[in-house]
């Protein structure tokens, strides 16, 4: 059958319109779906920023929501999906947000704060988990010494930064030299604030910190030390040719210094300082410096000098009789209660007479030789000089060149003692003394030096006196600059040690003579080394028995403590002690492994073991022998510093050990035929050899004078050799002899 035309054109204009619908459906789909993307995007992406998450991007697949961008943290990566999900259905927004690794963020700020006191040491902050908490608490540990340690501290699992290794280490170290401190640590930075016992602590330790601090860590320090008691409590001002200037000046209290200070500026001084101390004469002694310095600025030449209550002012020969009246008088009536006045107008020169003022002169040279000329009221008065400056500057060192004039006014011999005992005070310089004036000049290493010349010279003078200083400063004779430390003590002795052995004679504890030379060096080099507890420690081989070796070691380490006695050296921080054949160096089998097993060792003693060589280990054999240097033991547990007296008697001790019946014995006990043959072969590390009598000059016929007609002179104590500064432990040491001398003396009475 066959279709009619008309038929066939209605049936493709319906497939041509149905083809045209479908085609127009897709496309309005396609547009809404499009429009209902964009609002969607458009709508969250305001509500994200509404919230500040614009870090996030918005991405819109249909009815699908994707959210994508880093989020700072957890916590805001879920308030960006709860920002989406409250203007779209939760269940269309996709997350595809990420979040930074928290092992990449920053690293916290890492501290430590130490806290040291008598009992113990606590320490607080947040270090890195790599550096060892364990290792810090042991640390500290060894060094409270039987204190507690209270440990506070967190970790944190970071790397540490730059300079926080070099920082702990550095201020663990510190700790160990401040008892009574507080540590502040962090990356490259150490903050200390201390306690010492004396100034010249402060400064040592000051200088030592500065020193050792590690490049790139900066160091703050506030160490502080106690007033120090100032007697007789003096204060001097004068001006001169020079200018308005202090010799010493001493104040109770920042309030009075400050006012003590301020009246000097105003006087026209410039650059300077007062010293805070304890022993103020009244309450009233800024009142009493004001009015004193105001009354030499007024006059305008001249000094005036407060010793405790004592007043004098000394005005110079240009000074008007009538200004001088008139500067006395309102001096007197602005002085408080308890304050007296000495006031003295300086005549004018005369005509010059043929003979000049009697005159008393003393110089000390830097080799530390002085000559004494001029001239003294007798001859007990030149017995008693020359006696002093023996005892003050050593024996070999004084040449005396002075006349009898007895003539001389009344108090001149105290005037001279009291200027070679300022002169004590300098490294190098001289004095005059004249009826009217004591000058002493020179240079010193010690900023004090001129206050103390101050106030040796104004009690010893008395009212009224005239006296003139002039020392200078020099800081390359500061001792305190340039005292070694521990280390550096240990390291000297074991440098010479290196140069040679100290030899003894066999088997006995007798010092050969050739041991001298080396002794000598090691008691230049322990001078400045008194503040540091050194064990001085013997050493013998295996030859013979035990206990006879362990005595012929202790006796033989406190001949050498005896030597350096005889050689003025203080040796109350020595300490002898024997290990006999317990701590070998080398192999015993062999003569020269015995002969280096025989030695003395000086060994740095505080608080911690020898971990240089244990007790139980000796070297393998064939081990290479370690020289002096590599001998230095690490420090030993903290002993008792024996007192001066206790040392002398060890030394004394000692001498009688090594010449007794068991010297025979110890020597066939130890030594082998080959050593009795050769004396060389009991040579052992160190130095010296005994001085003897014939070594001590012999005082001249003065004493005898003296012994018949007593005169009262100032007897030197145990500072007979002086160094230019002595520390305190030696000063405290040299107090307790003296005092255990006079409470013997009164027992005896």
């Amino acid at each position: 059958m066959r279709l009619a035309p008309k038929l066939l054109g209605i049936q493709t204009i319906g497939l041509i319109a149905f083809g045209l619908a479908a085609a127009l459906s897709f496309f309005a789909a396609t547009w809404a779906a499009s429009a209902i993307e964009d609002v969607s995007a458009t709508t969250v992406r305001r509500a994200l920023t509404e919230e500040g998450h614009s870090w996030a991007g918005v991405h819109a697949d249909g009815l699908s929501i994707t959210l994508t961008g880093e989020a700072p943290t957890e916590a805001t990566r879920f308030r960006a999906l709860g920002a989406a999900g409250s203007v779209v259905d939760a269940g269309r927004v996709i997350d595809a947000m990420t979040v930074p690794d928290p092992a990449a963020i920053k690293a916290p700020d890492f501290s430590v704060e130490l806290l040291r006191n008598d009992d113990g040491i606590s320490l607080i902050g947040l270090v890195p988990a790599s550096e060892g908490r364990d290792a810090i608490v042991t640390r500290l540990t060894s060094l409270a010494r039987g204190g507690t340690v209270t440990d506070m501290l967190e970790t944190a699992s970071h790397p540490a930064p730059e300079g926080w290794d070099e920082a702990l280490d550095f201020g663990l170290d510190a700790l160990g030299d401040l008892p009574r401190s507080k540590i502040s640590i962090g990356a490259a930075r150490v903050a200390i604030t201390a306690i010492t016992d004396s100034a010249d602590q402060k400064a040592r330790l000051e200088s030592t910190l500065r020193r050792d601090v590690p490049a790139g860590i900066m160091l703050t320090l506030d160490i502080s030390a106690p007033r120090p008691v100032i007697t007789p409590f003096t204060l001097r001002f004068l001006i001169d040719a020079e200018g308005p200037r202090f010799d010493a000046c001493s104040a109770d209290t920042e309030k009075a210094r400050g006012r003590i200070l301020a009246a000097a500026r105003a006087a026209g001084a410039a650059a300077v300082d007062c010293t805070i101390g304890m022993g103020v004469p009244s309450p009233a002694w800024a009142e009493a410096s004001e009015a004193a310095i105001a009354a030499m600025a007024e006059l305008g030449a001249g000094s005036v000098t407060l010793s405790d209550a004592d007043v004098s002012l000394i005005a110079a020969d240009s000074v008007a009789q009538a200004d001088f009246d008139h500067v006395v008088g309102e001096l007197e009536t602005a002085l408080p209660e308890v304050f007296s006045l000495t006031a003295v107008l300086t005549p004018k020169p005369e005509a010059t007479a043929n003979q000049g003022p009697p005159e008393f002169t003393a110089t000390l040279s830097d080799e530390g030789r002085v000559q004494v000329r001029g001239r003294l009221p007798d001859a007990l008065t030149r017995s008693a000089v020359e006696n002093f400056a023996r005892a003050r500057f050593s024996i070999g060192k004084v040449y005396i060149a002075t006349r009898i004039d007895p003539a001389l006014p009344e108090g001149w011999p105290v005037r001279a003692l009291a200027a070679l005992e300022a002169l004590d005070a300098l490294a190098e310089g001289n004095v005059l003394v004249r009826p009217d004036l004591v000058r002493v000049q020179g240079v010193t290493g010690s900023t004090n030096t001129a206050a103390e010349i101050a106030r040796l010279l104004s009690a010893k003078l008395g009212e009224g006196q005239e006296f003139d200083i002039r020392v200078r400063y020099e800081p390359k004779l500061d001792p305190v600059l340039a005292l070694p430390t521990a280390e550096e003590c240990i390291a000297k002795i074991a440098a010479v040690l290196d140069e040679g052995q100290i030899a003894f004679e066999p088997g006995s504890a007798t010092l050969s003579p050739s041991a001298r030379p080396l002794l000598d060096q090691i008691a230049e080099a322990l001078k400045d080394c008194a503040d540091y507890p050194i064990e001085v420690a013997g050493h013998t081989d295996s030859q013979g028995r035990d206990e006879m070796n362990l005595a012929l070691s202790e006796d033989r380490a406190e001949a050498v403590v005896a030597s350096l006695m005889e050689r003025r050296i203080l040796t109350g921080n020595l300490r002898p002690t024997g290990y006999g054949e317990s701590r070998p160096v080398a192999d015993n089998d062999t003569e020269e492994g015995r002969e280096a097993n025989r030695r003395i060792e000086f060994t740095l003693l505080e608080g911690g073991a020898d971990a240089s060589m244990p007790a139980d280990a000796p070297l393998a054999e064939g081990a290479e022998i370690p020289d002096a240097a590599e001998r230095v033991a690490a420090p030993e547990a903290g002993r008792p510093e024996p007192r001066p007296e206790d040392a002398m008697a060890e030394g004394a001790d000692s001498g009688n050990e090594g010449s007794g019946d068991e010297a025979p014995a110890a020597a066939t006990a130890e030594a082998d035929p080959a050593a009795a043959e050769d004396p060389a072969a009991e040579a052992v590390t160190g130095a010296a050899a005994e001085a003897g009598p014939e070594d001590t000059p012999a005082v001249g016929s003065a004493e005898a004078a003296l012994e018949v007609s007593p005169v009262e002179v100032q007897t030197p104590g145990d500072d007979t050799i002086k160094p230019l500064v002595r520390p305190a432990a030696i000063e405290a040491r040299a107090a307790e002899a003296a005092a255990g001398d006079t409470a013997d003396d009164d027992t005896a009475d």
